[in-house]
Formats: C-alpha cells, sequence, structure tokens
C-alpha cells in the first residue's frame, strides 16, 4: 500500500522493506532517547539490536511504513536529501492470551525527524498504520503515549485517540 494521497508534497509514504532496517533502527534509537525526557524508562542505544530485529519483522509481516523524501525533495538545515527516510511507523493486530470483543490493531512506534515535524509526515504515517490494521481486520486502533508528552498527546487527540486505559507505577521503597 502506498498512502500518497495523505502524505505532503515531497515526501511518500510507503511500506518499508528490509533495506530500511538499519535506518529505521536509528531512528527507533533517536524516539527511546526523547521519550526519556518524558520519564520512559527504555533504554535508546542499548536496545538498537532489538529495535532493529523489530523493524525487520515488521518490514517481513508488511507492518513497516515509512516517509520518504521524494525525487528533487530537501529538508531545509538538515542533511537530508532525495530517498532519505524522514520517518516511520510500526503497527501489528494487538496479540494476547484473552479473547476480546472487538479485533484490536496496534500503533507500537511512530517518529518523524524534527526538522520534518510540522508538515504532515506524522498524519500520513498515522494514516498508513491505520489503513493497514483496518486491512487486517482491526475495529479499533491503540496506541501509547507518555503522559507528559503533550506535544504527542495533542497529535493523536487531533486524529479522534482518546483515553481507554491508563498505566500508573510507583518505586518500590521502603513503605
Amino acid at each position: 500500500m502506498t498512502d500518497t494521497d495523505a502524505a505532503p508534497a515531497g515526501v511518500t509514504v510507503e511500506p518499508g522493506d528490509t533495506g530500511d532496517v538499519d535506518a529505521v533502527a536509528e531512528m527507533w534509537v533517536a524516539l527511546a532517547e526523547g521519550q526519556r525526557d518524558h520519564g520512559s524508562h527504555l533504554l535508546a542505544d542499548e536496545n538498537r539490536p532489538p529495535a532493529r530485529e523489530a523493524a525487520a519483522r515488521h518490514a517481513v509481516t508488511g507492518g513497516l511504513f515509512v516517509a520518504r523524501l521524494a525525487d528533487g525533495e530537501a529538508v531545509a538545515d538538515a542533511p537530508l536529501g532525495a530517498g532519505d527516510l524522514v520517518g516511520f511507523v510500526t503497527a501489528s493486530p494487538a496479540s494476547g492470551d484473552f479473547r476480546t470483543d472487538i479485533d484490536r490493531g496496534v500503533v507500537r512506534n511512530i517518529y518523524v525527524r524534527p526538522p520534518a515535524r510540522g508538515r504532515g509526515v506524522g498524519t500520513a504515517l498515522l494514516a498508513a498504520a491505520e489503513a493497514h490494521l483496518a486491512e487486517l481486520g482491526a475495529d479499533r486502533v491503540s496506541l501509547e503515549v507518555m503522559a507528559t508528552n503533550d506535544a504527542a498527546r495533542r497529535f493523536y487527540d487531533r486524529h479522534g485517540y482518546e483515553p481507554h486505559r491508563v498505566e500508573l507505577e510507583s518505586p518500590v521503597d521502603d513503605r
């Protein structure tokens, strides 16, 4: 599936392949580093190998979509040119041991390189993931966002996402 209708001018959103895995893993590391600013406990560079494996798995199963600069395009003030990836998303059907009354798809990761943000790339990637999950029979799409990541929460709110479940955590201490 190519979702060029939803992509902003100068960008194509297309299924990722195994040739995109290394670039996606690098962007995943940047995503994880950014999430640390919002309280994530996920280690970025230490998780590069499993991030690469997950990207490869999604590329093979059809759940990886990439945003690529079109020929003749560049991003101002950034070392990005034609053919370079400016973002990615991974999506797959939800899995688990318990049966539910809906079929849920899950957006696992979505990332747009900072110089390409604000151009509609994230919207196009999300649309590609949602369309893919709908084709697989999903009735609903879920995703996770860090509670303090206000920009991401506004983005998802604009696209109709609402809180469904809240994860809470507490440090273990000498109570």
